[in-house]
């Protein structure tokens, strides 16, 4: 596929930077696939990084900001930054950044009483819920914690 002629890979970039923020390695490939040559991008991509119009770290920093409003845990987070192509170092400082606004624990125990009204009858029911929490991304403390703690309230 080839890149409109009139269209460079700086325009795109920025069309696509106006929506939301982007890791440098799904900008790449998105312009990659619009037909624009490899060179050009990573020059396109270094001049934006330089200019601060697109940081890994604040692409991090968003993208856990909201996955943690919908309730997903640090596991999954983890791996989906990575598949990103953001490094283990910037995701950590990600992680840094968010500790003061998330206790996993309590997120695991919302999630969990958000979906299910109780902790289940039968160890079938308790294991759907395990389940539940592990795809979303939660270790096994976190999951304990949340069967033990996400209806206290009721």
């Amino acid at each position: 596929m080839q890149a409109t002629s009139d269209s460079t890979p700086r325009d795109d970039a920025i069309r696509l930077l106006a929506r939301r923020e982007y890791a440098r390695g799904e900008l790449r490939q998105r312009l990659s696939a619009k037909g624009h040559p490899p060179d050009e991008v990573e020059s396109c991509l270094h001049e934006l990084e330089q200019q601060g119009l697109q940081s890994d770290r604040r692409f991090a920093e968003s993208f856990l900001r909201s996955r943690v409003a919908r309730g997903q845990g640090p596991v999954k987070l983890r791996a989906e930054l990575g598949q990103r192509g953001i490094d283990d170092a910037i995701t950590r400082e990600a992680f840094e950044a968010v500790a003061d606004e998330v206790d996993w624990f309590e997120l695991a125990a919302q999630a969990l009483a958000r979906r299910f009204a109780g902790p289940g009858d039968s160890p079938r029911d308790r294991a759907r819920r395990e389940r539940f929490l592990a795809g979303r991304g939660f270790d096994f403390d976190q999951l304990r914690h949340a069967m033990t703690h996400a209806w206290d309230d009721i």
